[in-house]
């Protein structure tokens, strides 16, 4: 048994490299920062699978393209070229819903005699409003919201599917973005019945001071404690009527306005402005006014900005929860165009989305025009980055339609999830796996987005490479069973099939010789060498990358 495993990882070695070797991009592209490629003519061929061969021009170019267009100029760096059909449709999957796309999906896109601009706006708008777009995009704010039902942050679970629930039919329903954070700020209650108070909770102490710190992460992307100590207590302030109690009902809490507090407050805003508040009115309400005002200069900047970095892997000011004023960013007009847009749509957060996402900016190639070391930061060309944790697993259990089982070490050792939910699913960041810890999913201790570990390490290579757990998903998946079926002998057709489910294209004629030649192999049987093959697939950067 072990020399059996030991020939298969030798297959998957050489399968690997072979199809490596033909053509990847990403690969020669991380390489040519550092060496001179030895093969510029195949390196430009590869360019030319996957990015178009449109330039920046007047055409198809929107506000934010103008404005990153004008500074690039000024520093010198010319952007990349548009990336083609294939890449885009893949991408926007990914960044919008968190999921690679249907075989059958990429066919009627590919097969769309539209013009590319036509059918690229028609996709976006159609998977903004998808009910994938609103269970992705939960994963996010989970994240920033810190749902979790375990130390150090005891939500409890009846509390997290309470939360989750109501920020899932927020996002759904496209609530505004000033009333969903006022319901956040503002409201009182069961922290069972009302959800929206959960906020208050899902924070590591309970005193005004790690409030206020909640407070001004999620909704001002400040770091609190990089603020002077006078200033910090004036915001907490704000905050320091919060008061707690507990019910008869098992982790029940009510969150609520202490009714002690009879004497008038005097506190200051954090743009300097003095406030009175009256016995029995909530200083919740007058921060919450005044950070939801069209006027103030931290809240619809902070979610512009994280909702740039969200798609573009970092912001515009970065990080993107450090808005501080020796932390510019680096196209300011950008960030104005977008905060008065979200203004002038009355907070409608997918129409931030539908902007960035329809921008030539965001359509861009990853493969940089020139060799600039600063290209990425100035969004010269699209960030690669690794896909989340949740993404990868939830993209290799569609592709060979197995599950996952999870764990929570607190209060219970084994969790069931029903097979029909997703990893991004989730509601509750307790709820783990070997995979997600491996693979850095963020803790939600704090909120920060510097939480997610997502640079690739050496175990995570091993694990993909020679782990009996991705293995057995190949060696199960009903999926690679059918294709092999269905193809009836006919290589290339299951060469292209495999390709189109794993990579989201189709092959070029290089790589589908090598394929071939390897399905051909004396004494492989047509399953076991395409299971050689989406294993070699499933471990390029082009599938492990958003590119």
């Amino acid at each position: 048994m072990q020399a059996k495993r030991i020939v298969t990882s030798k297959r998957i070695a050489i399968i690997a490299l072979l199809v490596l070797a033909v053509c990847l991009p990403l690969n020669a592209r991380r390489q040519s920062r550092f060496t001179r490629p030895t093969q510029p003519s195949r390196d430009r061929a590869c360019v030319g699978q996957f990015q178009s061969q449109k330039r920046f021009s007047g055409t198809g170019l929107n506000r934010i393209d103008t404005l990153v267009m004008a500074n690039l100029r000024k520093q010198g760096i010319p952007p990349a070229g548009i990336c083609n059909d294939q890449v885009f449709l893949r991408r926007a999957y990914l960044d919008v819903t968190g999921t690679l796309p249907e075989p059958q999906e990429i066919r009627k896109f590919f097969n769309n005699p539209s013009p590319s601009i036509r059918k690229r706006t028609a996709l976006i708008h159609s998977l903004l409003q998808s009910d994938d777009f609103a269970d992705y995009w939960l994963l996010k704010w989970g994240d920033l919201l810190r749902i979790k039902a375990e130390f150090p942050i005891n939500l409890w679970p009846n509390a997290v599917q309470a939360y989750h629930r109501w920020i899932h039919d927020a996002l759904h329903e496209n609530m505004p973005y000033d009333q969903f954070a006022r319901e956040l700020l503002t409201s009182s209650g069961s922290n069972f019945r009302v959800p929206q108070v959960n906020f208050y909770r899902a924070i590591q102490g309970k005193e005004p001071s790690a409030i206020a710190s909640a407070v001004a992460l999620t909704f001002m992307g400040v770091r609190l404690d990089k603020w002077p100590e006078e200033k910090r207590s004036q915001m907490e302030a704000f905050f320091s009527r919060v008061a707690y109690k507990g019910t008869a009902e098992w982790k029940e809490e009510i969150v609520y306005l202490d009714p002690s507090a009879t004497e008038p407050l005097e506190a200051v805003l954090p743009d300097g402005s003095i406030v009175q508040i009256k016995p029995g009115e909530d200083p919740r309400v007058v921060f919450a006014d005044w950070l939801i005002s069209p006027d103030n200069k931290w809240f619809a900047r902070n979610i512009v900005n994280r909702v740039w970095a969200w798609l573009m892997g970092r912001g515009l000011i970065h990080e993107p929860d450090d808005i501080r004023t020796d932390n510019p960013a680096v196209h300011p007009q950008v960030l104005a165009y977008l905060e008065k847009e979200l203004i002038k749509s009355k907070y409608d957060l997918r129409h931030i989305f539908g902007l960035i996402l329809g921008s030539a900016t965001y359509q861009q190639s990853s493969i940089p025009k020139a060799d600039h070391a600063e290209a990425e930061k100035w969004f010269a060309c699209y960030p690669v980055r690794r896909l989340e944790a949740e993404v990868l697993i939830d993209a290799l259990c569609w592709i060979s339609q197995t599950q996952e089982t999870y764990s929570s070490p607190i209060p219970e050792p084994f969790t069931f999830i029903p097979g029909y939910n997703r990893t991004i699913e989730l509601a509750d960041g307790s709820i783990t796996s070997q995979f997600l810890e491996m693979f850095g999913r963020p803790t939600r201790d704090t909120g920060l987005e510097s939480e997610r570990k997502n640079e690739p390490t050496d175990s995570q290579r091993l694990h993909m490479l020679n782990s009996s757990h991705i293995q057995t998903k190949i060696d199960r998946s009903n999926r690679i069973n059918t294709l092999v079926k269905n193809a009836k002998g006919k290589r290339p057709n299951l060469i292209g099939e495999v390709y189109l489910t794993i990579l989201s294209r189709y092959p070029s004629q290089e790589e589908l010789a090598v394929a071939e030649q390897y399905l051909q192999t004396r004494g492989l049987g047509l399953r076991q060498a395409t299971s050689d093959l989406v294993w070699a697939l499933i471990n390029t950067k082009e599938f492990l990358y958003r590119h």
